[in-house]
């Protein structure tokens, strides 16, 4: 980014500053260019480095030296180390003595040697934001003081929007805001999904490469205005004071400016020929162009875009309806049928004032060109335009209908419910009818879960059985979905009603669907006929993975890893984030995200984890998903953030209280087992693992109980032990993955003897090894060495303890890694301290820049591969050698070892294959 560009020259004063050569710099941008954000860089590269933060206030900016005050404070013990003469001027200027005015050059030479004074210990670094409203005598001082550093290590930082008398001389970059390329990137981070390519090219042209705009405006308008471009302009709210002064620049215009300015803000792509197109049919003259582009309203170019992104919406909000709707008519007029029939339709759609079944027809039949450019979401505005323009009762609910599934599968509940609730069953079939109504349970149960949703579901199921069987087994499957969900809550019918209900459900069509075999299974396993149930769900999961929508997926994903089958799980949570992405299905999207974060955390890629689920959060969706703080809860435990981790547990179990998720409560009771078991508390971990494990619950009392194993051997609680290990067995044999088993050998080794339990701890080393789950087998380390320690065994100890620290080290998880070290002391190793392990140190694009350079990529050739200038990427590598203190790429391979994962499989979750022992060497 042009951000990063700019970074180089604040890096190279940190640098001098290191050195003790300071200086200054002065970073000038528009409001939102990213001058904060860069100040904020400074906060990566100086380390080591004190940072004082320095902020021009506006309300300040006529009280004399309010700014050095501020400064002063946050150094205050070195005034009294200041000469006599330079004291006395500083406490006149801060209002500490009545005895004469301030002399302007000893306050500057007081600062200076206030700022020396506080870089005895270490480089010191100033940040001066807003720059622009620091007072007179503050920014006179810190000038005077910038121009005079070379000899100190002392470096200033100032950013503002426009260059200040004070501050001409001083080194300065200005922040330019993102190239084109950039600021889509910046885009389709911020909305993920299908994007209409014309009205993602209109944002970037009209924010014109500033960072906060581009946020601003995607944040403004809603999912269906960027996916498609069919929001209307006035449903964007503006501030009021914002509007009028929109409003009054816009009254002393000519009528015809104001009529095109009209048609610029109903056209969503900013195309010039389709506008100039409607002008003509508007009988607008070109001179219109010339008052508007004279007033800085519109900006002409490739593109036609407002000088400001609000513009638009208040253009549009001014406009009545009549002119609206004449201003759509011409746009409707002047676009090709052929080439864009959903815009077109759109625009007749929205010039009409009554019903009209030859707009509503033309809309209908053009939503699926809409859902090719922008999903679901765009697909199902059109959808919702047809229903309210057809004046036939039937014909209306049944778009009605339509409309509201497409906006279901979207994800945005509220308005698919808005939608359904006003079709008239009645008038319907009898089966779409009952499909109705089945939409409207799921979405109620969506909304607000709850222990009764089981049986809401099941009387869905029993009401289409005879009308519909196909739709009928979904329901039932639903409803075993949401008796999972729910799990201890108190609800009737409970999951083994729920099941036996689902086992009476009709028969399925042939050839069986993966809806089908997951139901059958599914309710054989919660029957308890798990020699029944294991090969159905297993084809089953295989079959999900060809599905072509992403309704199961997550149902799926989410039993594969129950079932300790973590390649099923991640290519299940995989295939549902693509399909998500292809049909803008958000609320699939954002779960799809969470499960692959969960199972990053797993496979001991923290930093993908994290990753992740700063994606998910970025997805809009309605209502937000337990999944996303599930996956934050999980990272921070297997961290061993103990704050962070008991913070997120009560905000979970609180969470899930309400919405009646029981699953959610016992997967927090889980994780509080695997921090406190980290941390060496193993009562309290052997509390909450009971807990966990006393739920029954599939998935988070199954993994709970290897904890409560851990934790009773370690509180002297066998017994305990050998009856959560029989469940345990039971559970693992019929799944009968690596994963499992290796589970199952781990918890039963801690238990065993001698020979009986070597055998074991290495059975579970082999087997975890052959699977993603890194932390299982990290801990299988762990606990051998533990073993061995105590059998005496010490240089065996030794060499999987080792690994074992070398493993958590590398991941992340700090509170395993302090447990491994303790255990290495116990066994009398001396050690030296280990740090987080040089790749976490290292940002995302950091890091895939490292691994391309130690494949031997030149900078342009990485550059090219990432879509970066040939400077940025060598700004990155300059970071990455200031931070794992280096000097050229010739020391990659020292510091962070061989490649782990080649960059094009950079989006998958590294799985390091830690099975036999290393040597315990930094990779």
């Amino acid at each position: 980014m042009m951000l990063r560009r700019n970074c180089v020259e604040l890096e190279q004063l940190i640098g001098r500053v290191r050195f003790g050569q300071g200086g200054s710099l002065v970073v000038l941008g528009e409001a939102g260019a990213g001058k904060t954000t860069l100040l904020g860089k400074s906060l990566d590269l100086a380390t080591g480095c004190r940072v004082v933060d320095l902020g021009g206030v506006a309300t300040e900016s006529e009280l004399a030296f309010a700014a050095i005050h501020r400064l002063s404070e946050q150094m205050w013990d070195g005034l009294e180390r200041l000469p006599d003469p330079q004291a006395d001027a500083l406490r006149s200027a801060l209002g500490l003595t009545t005895a004469g005015g301030p002399d302007g050059l000893l306050v500057g030479l007081a600062v200076r040697s206030l700022l020396a004074g506080a870089a005895d210990q270490r480089p010191l670094v100033c940040l001066v934001d807003d720059a622009q409203w620091l007072d007179g005598p503050s920014a006179r001082a810190l000038a005077f003081v910038a121009r005079r550093l070379d000899a100190l290590p002392v470096g200033l930082v100032f950013a503002a929007r426009e260059r200040r008398e004070e501050l001409v001389g001083l080194p300065e970059v200005a922040v330019e805001g993102l190239s084109v390329a950039e600021a889509r990137s910046l885009v389709d981070r911020a909305f993920p999904g299908p994007f209409d390519d014309d009205v993602r090219a209109r944002i970037v042209s009209e924010t014109q490469g500033n960072p906060v705009a581009v946020a601003d405006t995607l944040r403004l308008l809603s999912p269906v205005a960027i996916a498609g471009g069919f929001g209307a302009p006035s449903a964007i709210p503006l501030p009021t004071a914002m509007e009028e002064s929109f409003r009054r620049r816009l009254e002393p215009l000519p009528d015809d400016t104001r009529l095109l300015l009209l048609v610029a803000a109903a056209e969503p792509l900013g195309r010039p020929r389709l506008l100039w197109r409607a002008a003509d049919v508007l009988g607008i003259p070109a001179t219109a162009a010339d008052c508007a582009d004279a007033a800085g309203l519109l900006r002409f170019g490739a593109l036609v875009g407002f000088r400001h992104p609000a513009m638009r919406s208040a253009v549009y909000r001014a406009a009545s309806p009549d002119e609206r709707r004449r201003v759509h008519r011409a746009l409707a007029q002047a676009t090709d049928a052929e080439m864009d029939p959903d815009r077109r339709a759109w625009h007749r759609g929205e010039a009409a004032s009554a019903p009209d079944e030859a707009v509503a027809a033309e809309l209908d039949g053009a939503a699926g060109s809409a859902q090719a450019k922008g999903g679901l979401i765009a697909a199902a505005a059109l959808l919702d335009r047809a229903a309210a323009l057809t004046p036939d009762p039937v014909r209306r609910s049944e778009r009605m209908f339509a409309a509201g599934r497409a906006k279901l599968a979207a994800g945005a509940t509220d308005e698919a419910l808005e939608l359904l609730v006003k079709a008239e069953p009645k008038l319907l079939e009898t089966r779409e009818g009952a499909r109705l109504e089945q939409l409207l349970v799921r979405i109620v149960v969506a909304q607000r879960g709850g222990s009764d949703a089981p049986a809401l579901l099941l009387s869905a199921a029993r009401r289409l059985s005879p009308l519909d069987a196909g739709l009928s087994r979904e329901t039932y499957l639903a409803a075993l979905e949401a008796a999972i969900q729910a799990g201890h809550i108190h609800s009737t019918p409970g999951l083994a009603q729920v099941a036996s209900a689902a086992g009476a459900a009709p028969p399925p069509p042939q050839p069986a669907r993966a809806v089908d075999l997951l139901l059958d299974g599914l309710a054989a396993l919660f029957s308890d006929r798990h020699t029944i149930a294991m090969p159905v769900l297993k084809q089953a999961l295989r079959m999900l993975e060809l599905e072509s929508e992403p309704r199961w997926l997550a149902l799926g994903a989410g039993l594969a890893s129950d079932l300790w089958d973590d390649a099923t799980a991640r290519a299940l949570a995989g295939r549902q984030k693509e399909l998500a992405l292809r049909n803008g299905a958000m609320r699939a999207l954002r779960r799809s995200l969470s499960a692959l974060a969960q199972l990053s955390v797993y496979a001991g890629d923290f930093t993908a984890a994290a990753d992740l689920i700063e994606q998910a959060c970025t997805v809009p969706s309605h209502p937000v998903t337990a999944a996303v703080p599930c996956a934050s809860l999980m990272l921070a435990a297997f961290r061993g953030a103990e704050a962070e981790t008991a913070r997120l547990i009560e905000v979970t179990i609180e969470h899930a209280t309400l919405r009646g998720e029981g699953r959610v409560i016992a997967f927090a009771e889980e994780m509080t087992a695997v921090l406190q078991n980290s941390l060496g508390n193993y009562r309290d971990a052997l509390t909450a693992a009971q807990q966990a494990a006393e739920h029954g619950q599939l998935g988070a009392s199954d993994r709970a109980l290897a904890e409560l194993i851990e934790a009773a051997v370690r509180c002297g609680e066998r017994e305990i032990g050998q009856v959560a290990l029989a469940r345990l067995d039971a559970r693992t044999r019929f799944s009968g993955t690596d994963w499992a088993l290796g589970i199952e050998a781990r918890s039963r080794a801690l238990l065993s003897e001698s020979q009986a339990a070597d055998q074991l701890y290495r059975t579970a080393i082999e087997r975890l090894g052959r699977c993603s789950v890194t932390t299982a087998l990290a801990r299988a380390h762990l606990l051998y060495g533990e073993w061995l320690r105590r059998e005496a065994r010490r240089v065996e100890a030794r060499q999987h303890l080792h690994i074992a620290l070398h493993m958590f080290t590398t991941m992340g998880a700090q509170a395993f890694a302090d447990r491994t070290e303790r255990e290495l002391l116990a066994s009398g190793e001396r050690l030296h301290k280990q740090t987080v392990e040089p790749r976490t140190q290292l940002t995302s694009q950091e890091a895939q820049i490292s691994q391309f350079a130690l494949d031997g990529y030149s900078n342009p050739e990485i550059a090219a591969k990432l879509y970066l200038s040939p400077r940025t990427v060598e700004y990155h590598l300059r970071k990455v050698f200031m931070k794992l203190g280096i000097r050229s790429r010739n020391e990659l391979h020292r510091v962070l070892g061989p490649a782990e994962v080649h960059p094009s499989t950079a989006s998958r979750p590294r799985e390091p294959n830690f099975s036999s022992p290393q040597p315990d060497t930094p990779r």
